[in-house]
């Protein structure tokens, strides 16, 4: 009699652990699928009006960096993010699941959905340069450019993108106020690792058209869409 007891009893905690397993696989992909249409909406906002008309300046022959400021900002706040926001948190707290998991998800959707420069600029000129300026690498999606060759704004080589990082800045001895700003580094001719030490880089650095027109260019940040803790 104890050994069928013991028996039914752990039949019950499987049966609980297989279903408590199965209800934590569902309320996953249910979030996933929320979230996937929340991103989708939210780059169908910000896609709006892409691609974005530009135009090329100096030697080097580098989109203007007014242009792509212009194109990824304005995309950005064409999204309603509070509403958004508010759906994402919604669905977040009904399916249980814990903060590390729905941030994994919200990044990992976004990144998924990221657009291309050639849906995001027109460029008539397959040598132009795009600039990397403080917007586009604050939007660029993660490992896109890597190894791309990197030019000064005359059209020198200058070595080979490596990534992005993002430092801190004060406001300077009148404020306390800091600010986060996008960099990027890169391997040069000698496979030293640089990065700029201009803090505005505009149209500074850029990297070839021809060679980044199909990869990822535009990410929007998860910053807006994560719940608040």
């Amino acid at each position: 009699m104890f050994s069928f007891v013991k028996f039914l009893l752990s039949s019950v905690l499987i049966l609980a652990g297989f279903t408590g397993a199965v209800f934590g696989q569902n309320a996953r992909e249910g979030f996933r699928a929320e979230v996937d249409a929340v991103v989708a909406e939210a780059y169908l906002a910000a896609a709006a009006d892409f691609p974005c008309k530009t135009k090329t300046r100096g030697k080097g022959k580098i989109i203007r960096w007014q242009d792509v400021e212009k194109c990824v900002n304005y995309a950005h706040d064409r999204v309603d993010w509070e509403a958004l926001a508010a759906r994402i948190q919604a669905a977040g707290e009904e399916s249980g699941l814990g903060s590390a998991d729905i941030e994994a998800v919200i990044e990992a959707s976004l990144t998924a959905h990221a657009i291309p420069f050639n849906k995001i600029y027109r460029v008539k000129d397959g040598k132009a340069l795009v600039p990397l300026s403080n917007s586009l690498l604050k939007f660029l999606p993660p490992g896109s450019l890597l190894n791309l060759p990197v030019y000064n704004q005359k059209g020198e080589l200058l070595g080979s993108f490596s990534g992005v990082y993002v430092f801190e800045r004060s406001g300077g001895l009148s404020t306390a106020t800091s600010y986060r700003m996008p960099n990027f580094q890169y391997k040069d001719l000698h496979g030293e690792v640089q990065a700029p030490s201009e803090r505005f880089l505009i149209d500074l650095y850029g990297v070839s058209w021809k060679e980044a027109e199909s990869q990822p260019g535009f990410r929007l940040p998860a910053d807006r869409l994560i719940p608040k803790r």
